[in-house]
């Protein structure tokens, strides 16, 4: 039996929602198939697999994202979908652990990567914004809700890169520690 949910997961909480699918997968619901806000399940053994996301951002092109992906599945993952810029995976459990990062720089390079991003996107909304409140103000031209919901974003995504920025403090502060 196939069961879709629809839920919201921001960038930042990409932990959560990996989290959330693994528990899907724990109750006897695997991924397969990932969409706007959108996760399609079928039923499986419950705790048959383990899932895995990751961001790839403007790291890959087409061709080097197809490499890796190739990769992935040569270790016996499988390619669930991509959405976006995200790509999710799952393996079996019983076969050896899956995890996409298994060491603090490789982590740490992640979060700036997703950092980045964010910084771009909500950058551009916050410019995007002021221009329009600029508009409006001063030329009498439409864009007062527009650009709210520009500033609005904007101010979303610098708190998104707030909490990943801790996170990658910490895990620097940890990586300083065990070395």
């Amino acid at each position: 039996m196939r069961k879709v949910v629809h839920k919201l997961f921001w960038m930042w909480d990409f932990d959560k929602e990996e989290k959330w699918l693994n528990e899907m997968a724990a109750k006897g619901l695997a991924l397969i198939s990932v969409g706007y806000f959108r996760y399609e399940f079928e039923d499986c053994v419950p705790g048959e697999y383990k899932i895995c996301s990751e961001f790839l951002g403007n790291r890959f092109s087409g061709v080097e994202s197809a490499k890796y992906i190739e990769f992935l599945e040569e270790t016996g993952a499988e390619h669930v979908g991509t959405f976006s810029n995200w790509v999710y995976f799952r393996k079996k459990t019983s076969e050896e652990s899956f995890q996409l990062f298994s060491d603090y720089s490789s982590r740490i390079q992640y979060l700036t990567r997703i950092i980045r991003f964010i910084a771009l996107l909500g950058g551009l909304n916050l410019y995007m914004g002021c221009f329009n409140l600029f508009l409006f103000f001063y030329h009498n031209l439409y864009g007062n809700l527009i650009g709210t919901i520009n500033l609005l974003i904007g101010a979303i995504c610098m708190i998104g890169m707030t909490r990943l920025i801790r996170k990658r403090k910490k895990l620097k502060t940890e990586q300083q520690i065990f070395e």
